[in-house]
């Protein structure tokens, strides 16, 4: 006999009974009718199961029993608490390559639970509640593999997908909107209050509501960022109808958070979460995301990246920035396993986004002591590097190594201050989709790398299979890197995979 304390203590039991119904593709309505069927009087009903499934509530034995003869388990089964069987806990979210996890058992997941939990996590590790923003930003984006399609059709709407969109163009739309344009040479006290004393910050523009845009004039000798400062506006407007709780637009190394300074008398304070940087941070998101579609609309940058083979300096033929050229591409590309770095010494991220969910040494929480200095945008920080640089990856991802490659190149931003923009593409799924063996190639490439201690010009037999990918996905850049030594990396020096090891050559 089961006794209650028994089905008490089975903390995943309603996530098996879940698993196991979708598993079978029965509704809470089928199900609570096959139990019926079998036990009216101890069969749960729609609701009630509901609550089970989510730990609300627990079934008495009888209403076990009989959930256990629907899916002819026994009862021992949905009683021993083991969480962590493929069969029982499916895996979560992996649309573009990423791996989520189950938040089990549900009831210490539930939705009162974690509103009181986060900010104490948040609290205990010094992060910003904007900078956990941010990271839930781009797990939505990452999630839709960055496809946004409703602020696609507001961006198009205004613009009507011309390309290039000239400034003047711009303008009138700003016009059109009744927006009004001032110029600044110094931004007033109370836009500059809440930032970093530090001088190496440029406040670009700033938005007044619920009409003005206010530009830095040095903003007038800069065409393309002053195109994508008023395209962050006019989405702002239209989005938001220019309510004025939109971030303010700064540039420099001051910009990106300074993510070691645990120590800060102000750190307590910082971890707090305020609403309000929950909605700036999403604010910004889909503002920046309006303009970079603004300026590139879908249809016709598609076009012209298939007509460049997805130069990253096609940029100039349009007077919009590498930025949004390379941002644009994880979107609007055919090919979706893409990622995309911002990057500031000594490897501080200020954005960053990985459709194809390759792992980070770092990210906009925490910057580690030791990352990798084979990577491109790292060696790229490091490095007096005028043009962009092509390199082929070999990594680890899990147990398994992965290909990678990626374009990267130095940009000085408008307050002077070098950082390095990187897009890249996992190979990975290309290569699987025309019918190679993606894992062995990978395997031989890796090998092949450490026996030259990391880095090895790419062997004939593989190189032939990645340029018919570069052929296929129409990737120049790809066909630029493999005419170089392949890289093996990683995403901590201290976990070198290299034999020997970066770490004890060190």
């Amino acid at each position: 006999m089961t006794s209650a304390s028994a089905i008490r203590n089975a903390h995943f039991l309603g996530t098996k009974i879940r698993n196991l119904r979708k598993r079978n593709n029965l509704t809470m309505d089928d199900l609570s009718a096959r139990c019926v069927k079998i036990d009216a009087n101890s069969a749960p009903s729609v609701s009630y199961l509901s609550m089970i499934e989510r730990g609300k509530r627990h079934p008495s034995a009888s209403m076990l029993s009989v959930i256990a003869q629907v899916f002819q388990k026994d009862l021992s089964w949905f009683l021993d608490n083991v969480p962590d069987e493929a069969s029982i806990v499916p895996v979560k979210g992996n649309r573009g390559g990423m791996s989520g996890m189950s938040l089990e058992p549900g009831f210490l997941f539930s939705k009162d639970i974690l509103e009181n939990a986060i900010p104490e996590m948040l609290s205990q590790t010094g992060v910003s509640g904007r900078q956990f923003a941010h990271i839930l930003i781009r797990a939505h984006q990452e999630n839709n593999q960055n496809h946004f399609p409703e602020i696609e059709r507001a961006a198009e709407s205004v613009g009507h997908k011309q390309m290039p969109i000239s400034l003047d163009a711009l303008m009138d739309i700003c016009r059109g909107l009744g927006l009004e344009i001032k110029w600044f040479v110094k931004p007033p006290k109370s836009v500059t209050s809440s930032m970093s004393q530090n001088g190496q910050s440029v406040v670009r523009s700033f938005f007044e509501a619920p009409a003005t845009i206010h530009v830095n004039q040095v903003m007038q000798t800069q065409p393309a960022r002053l195109k994508y400062d008023l395209a962050l506006y006019i989405g702002h407007k239209v989005l938001h109808d220019g309510d004025g709780v939109k971030s303010v637009a700064v540039t420099g190394p001051a910009s990106v958070p300074n993510l070691d300074r645990r120590d800060s008398l102000d750190w307590d304070a910082s971890s707090a979460i305020d609403s309000q940087d929950i909605i700036h941070a999403w604010r910004d998101f889909e503002c920046s995301f309006f303009a970079a579609a603004l300026l590139c609309p879908k249809v016709p940058f598609r076009r012209l990246l298939e007509q460049k083979a997805h130069e990253v300096t096609i940029g100039d033929m349009l007077e919009v920035t590498a930025s949004v050229v390379m941002r644009r591409m994880t979107v609007v590309s055919s090919y979706p396993h893409w990622h995309y770095f911002d990057a500031y010494p000594p490897g501080r991220l200020l954005a960053v986004y990985r459709g194809n969910g390759i792992p980070l040494p770092w990210g906009n929480m925490r910057l580690v002591q030791d990352p990798c200095q084979h990577w491109s945008v790292f060696r790229m920080i490091n490095a007096d590097a005028n043009q962009s640089v092509s390199q082929v990856s070999v990594m680890d991802v899990g147990s398994e190594p992965r290909i990678f490659c990626c374009e990267s190149m130095h940009v000085n931003d408008m307050s002077g201050s070098s950082h390095v923009l990187c897009a890249g593409i996992d190979v990975m799924p290309a290569l699987e989709a025309q019918g190679s063996d993606a894992a062995g190639l990978a395997h031989s490439l890796k090998l092949a790398c450490n026996d030259n201690g990391g880095s090895v010009e790419i062997p004939m037999s593989i190189r032939k299979e990645l340029q018919q990918t570069a052929r296929l996905l129409n990737i120049e850049w790809l066909n630029r890197g493999l005419q170089k030594p392949a890289h093996m990396i990683c995403p901590r020096s201290g976990a070198c995979p290299r034999n020997p090891s970066c770490h004890c050559r060190a």
